[in-house]
């Protein structure tokens, strides 16, 4: 029974790891039609960006208390920018043009871990978070670690949040129109690029939170950590229906807990095999995923 109850917290852990980085995925694709490879650099300049800010080279900021909490935010802030110089620079310039756009993406995506190997090595680097989340707590005989339980609340609050964007915001309301009819909107005298924008940063920001977290649940950053992390979020967008932020959600835990039950009770290194076949069965019988709308 502990065995059980660790490996689905633990599940759920990863799972909320993958909806962090698929969620700002599917809300760009969703929302902008953009496909965008370069989701994965996002996050690894979340996670070096809060990885630096820990290590003690920001003010303030530091591995315990409130100190992490704002190495995070500076992490994510960084992404955040990161994505609003990409799409104000290479996206917007191709909306029109979706080959380039991808071609584009994919370079960026293959850039940046190379420059962040250039200038921190490529070996991994410890990530230093708080004491407080290095520790385990007890529950039904198990003992499971802290750390999980953060990215769960993180991943939550993330979807609460983009789905009060969605449906209870005007910004979130004038991007859905523009995305029906642009040319609508422009007309009302409503600027869509900037609510497009917008959308890239909150993408941005939620793939930045992803890499922070993600060292936290790894223990460490390195400058791939973000491009295997879009491999699964690519999965969790497709099996959740392109476009869907719900449907990610779901896929997430479903993604998360298959790998961790069959890495456990299989040979290691099953787990990713069981997610492909997953994957191939969702899409046998829903090919346009769980939900395969936006909500």
């Amino acid at each position: 029974m502990a065995t059980v109850v660790l490996l689905a917290v633990t599940g759920l852990g990863l799972g909320a790891l993958y909806f962090l980085v698929a969620s700002g995925l599917s809300l760009i694709f969703g929302l902008m039609d953009v496909l965008n490879f370069a989701h994965g650099a996002l996050l690894s300049i979340g996670a070096y960006g809060s990885w630096w800010a820990a290590s003690g080279h920001l003010p303030g900021a530091g591995s315990s208390g409130a100190g992490f909490v704002l190495a995070v935010a500076f992490g994510t802030a960084v992404g955040t920018l990161a994505a609003v110089l990409l799409e104000l620079v290479l996206i917007r310039p191709l909306y029109e043009r979706p080959r380039e756009q991808v071609l584009a993406t994919v370079g960026v995506g293959l850039a940046v871990p190379a420059l962040l190997s250039a200038i921190w090595g490529s070996d991994a680097r410890t990530f230093p978070g708080p004491h407080a989340l290095s520790g385990t707590f007890g529950l039904l005989g198990a003992r499971i670690p802290v750390n999980r339980l953060v990215l769960v609340g993180a991943a939550l609050v993330v979807l609460v949040a983009l789905r009060l964007f969605l449906g209870r915001t005007r910004h979130g309301l004038v991007v859905r129109a523009g995305v029906e009819d642009r040319a609508m909107v422009t007309a009302l005298g409503i600027d869509v690029r900037r609510a497009f924008t917008l959308v890239f940063a909150i993408g941005g920001a939620a793939a930045a939170l992803g890499g922070a977290l993600g060292g936290l649940y790894y223990g460490s950053v390195d400058p791939g950590q973000g491009t295997s992390l879009l491999i699964f979020a690519f999965v969790v967008v497709v099996m959740g229906g392109m476009g869907s932020v719900a449907g990610a959600a779901l896929a997430a835990v479903g993604v998360g807990l298959v790998q961790q039950f069959a890495n456990y009770y299989t040979a290691s290194g099953l787990g990713d095999l069981a997610v492909v076949v997953l994957l191939a069965v969702l899409l046998l019988l829903r090919p346009s995923g769980l939900t395969g709308r936006l909500a």
